[in-house]
């Protein structure tokens, strides 16, 4: 295996250099003062070209051929035999990207974050829009570069989902739709039923960080290998599987805000930390999907987080934390709150019911664009429109419309269908772990999540990037993906709130 050997250092290389990337940019997202950003491009730009030229080089592909050759014949699920399978994939796809448009996209989108700051904070989409016109177009030309057979969305949603396809998203999106909608107007009709207002108390941000790491670390996010910092737009970043950071933001008249996204990125934490010992610092040693990573977000912050069994172990605390706010508000009408379903501007805000009909929003507009349908300039009021089409409402500035999300300044376009595909997933995961471990419900009423973080571990976790997405979900499901899981546990948990 000498040839593998060296493939594995080199590309060892290559993931250094990619995580080196990464710890620039949550410097950027945290503490990084907005004048550097500038310079921060240059420097993520050298590191991205050194990355690309380290993976592309004709010494990694003469490697590469030759470690197929070593590894012909074993069996197909060797971790071996996986490595250089990704490699392969990681390989082919890169060599396919000129180094000039590698520089190009990480410069601009470097200094786009910085632009989309400003102009959320001043509600000023004429100021990012040049920047966005920029990444689009930057967008399709990767797309160009890496080629596709139908779509040219398949290639980038490719990158987040591999193998997934346009048209597999699109029917699965349909058949979510036929039965979420008509669902969605049967709550909103009933929708004074539920009061939110336990939830906009005062609640100060050193208390809400206080609880929610708790939480998370109950949960199973180990906190000696991993730490929490504010930012704009909450998000998981890993630099090793002992090194895996989250961040969020806090509304100390909003409670939800900050308690479920640091729920909701400890998922992805946990995820990264349970990834093998063996797989880090290879290509191996990471999610296998944003879809299967979304899986583990959301089951974290909604499938057990707002579970009332949760709520019924961990009220009392939430009310010795913040003490006198909630003291006139029983268990019941506090899980009844955080599951509150109303027509909100906020994604990351929506309740689990309407929360993929935002996403059918970005992924039809991002199709739109790409397909010449719509021009970028168009785009708020494009947005406006489905939002209203989707959810009656219309937003009342574009900052909590087209610009409150970071990923179109991160040139991540074929990124947001991945976010509704991970959330019908973590219902069809949590079945499956149910029908192995019937007692899990119960076990999080006492406060105790190991059971259900093992199966996790087991049927998710310890595969890293061995295996395609598909076949991970198979694998742990025994079917492929589909939303009939998801709406069955809507229809249940929602059913029983609203009385339908």
């Amino acid at each position: 295996m000498e040839n593998l050997n060296a493939l594995k250092a080199r590309t060892a290389e290559v993931v250094n250099l990619n995580r080196a990337a990464s710890v620039l940019s949550w410097d950027q997202q945290t503490y990084m003062p907005p004048g550097g950003a500038e310079a921060r491009a240059e420097q993520m730009a050298t590191l991205r070209k050194y990355s690309h030229q380290v993976m592309t080089a004709d010494e990694t592909g003469r490697l590469l051929e030759a470690a197929e050759q070593e590894v012909a014949g074993l069996d197909e699920h060797n971790d071996e035999v996986g490595l250089v399978r990704i490699i392969r994939r990681d390989y082919d796809r890169a060599t396919k990207l000129p180094s000039e448009h590698v520089v190009e996209f990480s410069k601009t989108t470097t200094i786009a974050h910085e632009t989309w700051v400003k102009a959320r904070a001043e509600d000023n989409f004429a100021l990012f829009l040049p920047t966005l016109e920029k990444i689009y177009d930057l967008c399709r030309q990767r797309a160009e570069y890496l080629g596709y057979q139908d779509q040219l969305y398949d290639a980038l949603l490719d990158q987040y989902e591999a193998g997934a396809t346009t048209a597999e998203v699109e029917a699965l999106f349909s058949n979510l739709r036929e039965e979420l909608v008509p669902f969605v107007a049967a709550i909103l009709e009933r929708a004074d039923q539920v009061s939110g207002e336990p939830l906009h108390r005062a609640f100060p941000a050193d208390k809400q960080a206080q609880f929610g790491l708790m939480a998370a670390q109950k949960m199973g996010y180990d906190m000696r290998r991993g730490r929490q910092d504010l930012t704009v737009h909450p998000f998981c970043i890993t630099f090793s599987r002992d090194d895996v950071r989250i961040t969020t933001r806090y509304d100390e008249n909003f409670l939800s805000d900050g308690l479920f996204s640091t729920l909701h990125e400890a998922g992805h934490a946990i995820y990264e930390q349970g990834i093998p010992a063996r797989y880090d610092g290879t290509p191996l040693g990471r999610g296998v999907s944003l879809g299967v990573h979304e899986s583990q977000s959301r089951l974290w912050e909604n499938i057990v987080g707002r579970s009332r069994g949760f709520w019924r172990r961990f009220y009392g605390e939430l009310q010795q934390t913040f003490a006198g706010v909630l003291d006139d508000v029983s268990v019941e009408d506090f899980y009844r709150a955080i599951n509150r379903v109303s027509a909100s501007y906020i994604r990351v805000d929506a309740d689990e019911v309407t929360y993929p009909l935002h996403i059918m929003l970005r992924f039809e507009l991002e199709q739109d664009i790409f397909n010449g349908k719509l021009a970028v300039k168009d785009a708020p009021e494009a947005w406006n429109a489905k939002m209203e089409a989707y959810l009656g409402i219309r937003p009342r500035n574009n900052a909590e419309g087209v610009l409150q999300d970071v990923h179109w300044s991160s040139g991540i376009m074929g990124y947001f269908p991945t976010y509704a595909m991970g959330t019908m997933l973590s219902a069809q995961l949590y079945n499956a772990a149910l029908a192995d471990h019937s007692g899990i419900p119960a076990e999080i009423e006492q406060g105790e999540f190991s059971t259900l973080l093992q199966w996790m571990n087991t049927h998710v976790h310890a595969y890293g990037r061995k295996y395609m997405p598909a076949d991970v979900v198979v694998k742990a499901t025994g079917q492929p993906l589909q939303h009939h899981a998801y709406m069955n546990y809507l229809r249940a948990k929602f059913g029983e709130i609203y009385g339908l």
